[in-house]
């Protein structure tokens, strides 16, 4: 697995366009993530649609077609140096085939930061741009208005990624060992529903796989797990390292399941790092050479995430 293009990182001034490519948006916290980005001395927009809510499915932001020109229109602007996503919920598979890629390929690297349901943009943005994104907290999320280490971790990726280039203080070992590869990886639940299709890699092989999940029962998990190891999308994954499972059971009955689904692997296992549904999430890059030690329990980049 090749090391993706790495966009430039802020500076203060620039422009930041917030986006809602998957759930409805609460607008008080939509604001207090706005007076955040401002703080922060980032000039943040925010696109048409990113307060509309789907008339017949209101568990979207939004028609598909809405939200997937909000997010076509902030990539492909040319004063927009970041985009943002306003939170996560469900509804970017039902976007990505609108977007076109080839547009959004012309205009260039930019930083594309979300989490939980933007997996499925990730995984697009690394199949089709071949770009580095970033996997943390989203702009309306309340870890993000309510967690000073998810901002700071958050901010120093976006200003001075060189400070953040080892992640996982509290990490400790699932299974043992020390490997090097690429990173990808995201919400368990959209990177087994996303096999198969266009925009989801045809698998892990020579990558280190980052991946969490939010209410999701324990079998549940096994079964993402299960598909991912039948299609052999995990085959020849150097190393795994595991995020929060919010509300996914007692960790005490979820552990079994995952060292019984990724011990076979035979590679380093790491858990509790420290990233996706928890309180002061860490931010991650994908698409970025690193080195996972199950031993340490922790994850050190190559490279900052971002130029």
């Amino acid at each position: 697995m090749k090391e993706l293009v790495r966009p430039s990182r802020l500076a203060p001034g620039a422009r930041v366009a917030v986006v809602a490519p998957s759930g409805p948006v609460a607008e008080e916290r939509l604001q207090a993530g706005l007076d955040l980005l401002r703080g922060w001395d980032l000039d943040p927009v925010v696109a048409p649609h990113v307060l509309d809510r789907h008339s017949a499915l209101p568990y979207l932001a939004g028609t598909d077609a809405d939200r997937a020109a909000d997010l076509q229109r902030a990539w492909c602007d040319p004063g927009v140096d970041a985009v943002l996503c306003a939170r996560g919920g469900y509804g970017a598979q039902r976007v990505v085939d609108l977007l076109d890629w080839d547009a959004m390929r012309a205009a260039g690297p930019k930083v594309f930061v979300g989490f939980s349901d933007s997996t499925t943009l990730h995984e697009a943005f690394a199949v089709r741009l071949g770009l580095v994104t970033l996997y943390g907290p989203v702009a309306a999320g309340i870890d993000f208005i309510k967690n000073a280490r998810a901002q700071g971790h958050l901010r120093a990726t976006l200003f001075a990624p060189e400070t953040v280039r080892v992640v996982g203080a509290a990490g400790s070992g699932l299974a043992p060992g020390r490997a090097r590869g690429v990173t990808l990886g995201g919400c368990l639940t959209l990177l087994a529903t996303g096999y198969g299709t266009p925009h989801t890699r045809a698998g892990a092989r020579g990558g280190l796989l980052l991946i969490e999940d939010v209410g999701e029962p324990p079998y549940s998990v096994d079964r993402a797990l299960t598909q991912l190891l039948r299609t052999g999308w995990l085959d020849g994954v150097a190393g795994v390292a595991l995020g929060s499972w919010d509300r996914c059971g007692p960790y005490e009955e979820l552990r079994p399941v995952l060292a019984d689904r990724l011990g076979g692997l035979g590679v380093p296992v790491v858990e509790e790092l420290g990233f996706g549904h928890c309180e002061g999430a860490l931010t991650v890059p994908f698409g970025v050479s690193a080195v996972l030690d199950a031993d340490e329990g922790t994850l050190a980049l190559d490279t900052p995430a971002l130029r």
